[in-house]
């Protein structure tokens, strides 16, 4: 038997090694053929309010999915833009045959997870609690209670969100983008202010709920481990008295793309790194007969880390961490755009190739088509095996008015495509000659370079309102920056008060969405520091420096402090930064925060000091840690006085993106003990 097995054995290695001699281990294996898909349809039902009911029936696993949505164009919303938002808010607050708390004990007690939108719902559950999931989810649509409290809580946390996202240059990106695509007063282009908010009343959410929130063109998607003829009783009994409100949409306001490409900037002073939108308005929809080779085409543009805006912006220039474009074909908005946040003083270098790359995709190889082909595909394929695919498809089809064939003949259409059909369609939809360039940055020091692009650059505030450019001023000769920080030094109470300070404890606290971030710091002389943030009274930093040594703890991990992070706190002897300044440098007057701002640099740091009051408004910290270089914004205000030395009562710090305003609960002078630092 020994025998046997070795004589096999030597058998089989001698085959593998004709077999392996036959491959070539170099060359990419070659695609099967493409396969053919048979989709099912889910079982479909109407009730007579308009609703549309789609079932797919899948037993692999005790769970179940619904999704509710509404086939609806965006609603102008005017002087109470916001007020979508506020009442779909209000759909998860109880009913009124439930109250709030009881509502939400349901849920939590059933393991379910049961959220609303202004266009429809989510639930997710396990199939043995189905019946009384969507019972609750129908309750909620069908019987809403809109509470003035409850609004007003609505409310407040919207001003909250949009004071946080102020100076956060994505998102003002985002919305001064869509204002000069579509009109800041159209449905599509507006956008939600403090005023608008304050504008909206109970009975406005009301009125709202009852005209847009309705089942006329609304779809309900099941799909899970349940029986037909049991969900569609449910949705029957739970949603039948939802009222049909027989509404009219009006139709959307006419938008058009630049005749030329043209630029816009928005001066966001505190902002480190600059986004870039660029994009145009398009026409295409999933039935157009263009749709697979435009695809495909953005596919190789930017839909990816291997695509060309990625492979250019990110591996080639280092611009960006990672750059990518987007073809959208949806109903009532389909546009092209990209996108990616680069370091200010390269912003007009991305900008260039941004552009670069959107004028050669017309032109592409057939590798690069072979490939984009393949990996769509796959994507497709691989997106089958989820049930809940089967439904979105199915929902597709009505709302996008497709052939019945089109997801059946998906793969082959994909594989008709030809590059000169690719060219053609880009050519269409990609359109490098009519963009709309947006760049949202620190002005002082973009817009120079971007007008020296050549192309037409306009300016614009926040709100989308015309503005000047921002420019550096030039000082008066007897202005310097030793000027500038003693006049700081007299604004906040003078050197002999400050001297007096050993060290200061301060109890702040933020909101990050809906919940309380804690910070509390304690510096003192000597390059002292502990730094905790909590959050639900859970520590979730905290960094320890005695003066010699420390460490980091992140998340109950505790570590060492690395040597950078030890050599940047020695500098920091004192407890005021300007006491620690060597060789201050004044670079000019520049707005910030809409005031006039000495702008003093201190080594790879900048520091911002108000022109008529000397107050210090804000600074620009360059954190390097494993040899990456951070920038930190952070912004004062509020300044009270607190043991002869005036103190900003209102920080404001951008974190991971996110603009986070601290606001200082009490300071503590001359408190701090050794033992704090250990």
């Amino acid at each position: 038997m020994k025998k046997y097995i070795l004589t096999s054995a030597a058998a089989l290695f001698l085959f593998s090694g004709v077999a392996m001699a036959q491959i070539d281990m170099n060359a990419m294996p070659k695609p099967g053929p493409t396969p053919t898909l048979n989709i099912n349809q889910p079982k479909t039902f109407r009730l007579a309010n308009g609703l549309t009911v789609m079932i797919v029936e899948n037993h692999k696993l005790p769970h179940v999915t619904m999704n509710l949505s509404m086939d609806m164009p965006p609603i102008l919303e005017g002087d109470k833009a916001g007020i979508s938002e506020i009442m779909a808010e209000q759909l998860g607050n109880g009913t009124k045959t439930i109250s709030k708390d009881e509502f939400n004990k349901k849920v939590d007690f059933l393991g379910a997870n049961l959220n609303f939108s202004a266009h429809g719902a989510s639930a997710g559950t396990l199939s043995k609690y189905f019946s009384q999931v969507i019972k609750l989810m129908a309750d909620a649509v069908v019987n809403p209670k809109f509470d003035e409290s409850e609004i007003q809580k609505s409310k407040d946390r919207m001003m909250e969100g949009l004071k946080s996202q102020e100076k956060n240059a994505s998102a003002i990106a985002s919305k001064v983008y869509n204002a000069l695509q579509y009109g800041k007063n159209t449905a599509r282009g507006e956008f939600e202010s403090e005023q608008t908010i304050k504008n909206i009343t109970t009975a406005d959410v009301n009125n709202y709920y009852q005209k847009y929130y309705s089942p006329d063109n609304a779809y309900l998607v099941i799909v899970g481990d349940v029986n037909y003829a049991d969900a569609k009783k449910l949705v029957e009994q739970g949603f039948s008295s939802w009222k049909k409100s027989g509404i009219v949409y009006p139709k959307l306001e006419p938008a058009n793309n630049p005749k030329t490409t043209e630029i816009a900037v928005v001066d966001v002073p505190s902002a480190v790194q600059s986004v870039i939108k660029v994009g145009n308005l398009t026409d295409l929809r999933m039935n157009s007969k263009d749709y697979f080779a435009s695809i495909l085409g953005n596919y190789i543009l930017g839909d990816g880390s291997e695509a060309r805006l990625f492979m250019n912006l990110r591996e080639k220039n280092a611009f960006t961490y990672g750059a990518y474009s987007r073809l959208s074909t949806g109903k009532y908005s389909p546009d092209f755009s990209a996108q990616a946040s680069v370091r200010n003083e390269v912003a007009d270098k991305a900008v260039k190739e941004f552009l670069y790359e959107l004028n050669r995709i017309s032109t592409i190889t057939p590798e690069e088509l072979t490939a984009a082909k393949a990996k769509l595909k796959g994507e497709f394929i691989m997106s089958m095996e989820k049930p809940e695919t089967i439904a979105r498809l199915a929902l597709m089809q009505k709302t996008q008015g497709l052939p019945a064939d089109f997801y059946t003949n998906y793969l082959k259409s994909i594989d008709a495509v030809t590059a000169a059909e690719v060219s053609s369609a880009v050519k269409r939809n990609i359109l490098g000659g009519q963009s709309r360039i947006l760049v949202a940055g620190k002005g002082a020091e973009i817009s120079d370079k971007l007008e020296a692009l050549g192309y037409p650059v306009k300016y614009y505030d926040r709100d989308a309102n015309p503005a000047i450019k921002v420019e550096i001023k030039k000082v008066d000769g007897m202005v310097t920056a030793a000027n500038v920080l003693d006049n700081y030094y007299k604004a906040i109470g003078g050197k002999d008060a400050m001297a007096k300070i050993t060290s200061i404890s301060t109890d702040a606290s933020a909101t990050v969405q809906g919940m309380n971030l804690d910070m509390k710091i304690i510096n003192a002389k000597g390059s002292k520091i502990v730094q905790t943030l909590s959050m639900m009274g859970n520590t979730v930093q905290k960094t320890v420096f005695d003066g010699k040594d420390g460490y980091m703890e992140l998340q109950g991990q505790k570590m060492p402090m690395p040597a950078e992070a030890k050599a940047e706190y020695l500098k920091k002897t004192e407890l005021f930064p300007e006491l620690n300044f060597k060789n201050p440098n004044i670079v000019g007057i520049e707005k910030y925060n809409g005031e006039d701002t000495y702008v003093i640099k201190e080594s790879d740091n900048t520091y911002y000091y108000n022109v008529k009051t000397g107050l210090k408004m804000g600074d620009i910290q360059n954190i390097k840690m494993a040899g990456k270089s951070n920038s930190i914004p952070t912004n004062y205000s509020d300044y009270k006085v607190v043991s002869g030395v005036m103190m900003p009562y209102t920080i404001s710090q951008n974190m991971m993106g996110q603009d986070i305003v601290f606001n200082v609960k009490s300071y503590q002078v001359n408190q701090a003990k050794d033992t704090d630092f250990k």
